[in-house]
């Protein structure tokens, strides 16, 4: 299927509250990643997360830009605009790695135009409510960090691309709901950003290793635990500032 014949196909599924439709573009391993919210959603996952959020029906997804592609990728950016309140709408960017003729991945970003610290009270407020009968205190929060911690330190888990909420849960001992309290409250962030926190940390230490230059950017993603090169661009960036090439370049000079 043609780029564009594709991402019109998308749209058009978004803009009639289609969740199968959005997802059919998926190939059947495929996966979304919801970059502002730190999601990451396989094919019925993400059929099951969309079905709630169209249940609304209060937007309209409208293509803004050329549509960028190659044989392997494709990228374009949109604009959510909002039936009921303009405040809402936002601007965004999807990058699709493409495998036969669907997606292997789908990287979404968007500015939802909030202040940081709008988004930080309303993130505190849907974590105490979500957590509130929970039956979890803050001694076994600690408990369970320190499992959390010797996890990734010792057994360095972070590298499995495979790992999940509840795998990791299963190996903490607890449950999902427990576990996903103690990194919200206990590490003050989302499962995904302790997650990659590991990863990025790793990624940084051998691209500043001499001995691994040779090594592409892929090679390194795909190393410390990433299932895609978007991904992991993303989160490099978030966590430093600057792309992995960059950051490569400014640590090891080639005059060194």
């Amino acid at each position: 299927m043609r780029a564009t014949e594709f991402v019109h196909s998308y749209i058009d599924a978004w803009n009639h509250c289609d969740a199968k439709g959005v997802a059919e573009h998926l190939v059947t391993n495929g996966t979304y990643y919801d970059i502002p919210t730190h999601s990451q959603f396989s094919k019925n996952e993400l059929v099951s997360n969309l079905i709630d959020f169209f249940a609304s029906g209060d937007h309209h997804y409208q293509l803004c830009n050329e549509i960028l592609s190659n044989d392997r990728t494709i990228a374009f950016q949109y604009k959510m605009t909002s039936q009921k309140d303009s405040r809402r709408d936002w601007l965004g960017a999807e990058f699709i790695l493409l495998q036969n003729d669907g997606a292997f991945s789908i990287t979404d970003y968007y500015d939802f135009h909030q202040s940081s610290r709008s988004s930080s009270l309303a993130f505190d407020k849907v974590s105490s409510s979500k957590y509130a009968k929970s039956g979890l205190n803050l001694d076994q929060i600690e408990v369970y960090k320190k499992k959390l911690v010797s996890l990734m330190e010792e057994e360095r888990v972070y590298l499995d691309s495979d790992i999940t909420l509840p795998k990791l849960a299963a190996m903490v001992d607890c449950s999902v709901n427990h576990l996903s309290q103690t990194v919200n409250s206990g590490f003050q962030m989302s499962f995904f950003d302790f997650l990659n926190s590991y990863r990025i940390r790793e990624a940084k230490s051998i691209l500043v290793c001499k001995d691994s230059l040779p090594q592409s950017i892929l090679d390194v993603s795909f190393t410390v635990g990433f299932n895609s090169n978007s991904a992991f661009y993303a989160a490099f960036k978030s966590a430093t500032g600057q792309t992995p090439a960059q950051f490569r370049r400014q640590s090891i000079p080639e005059n060194r």
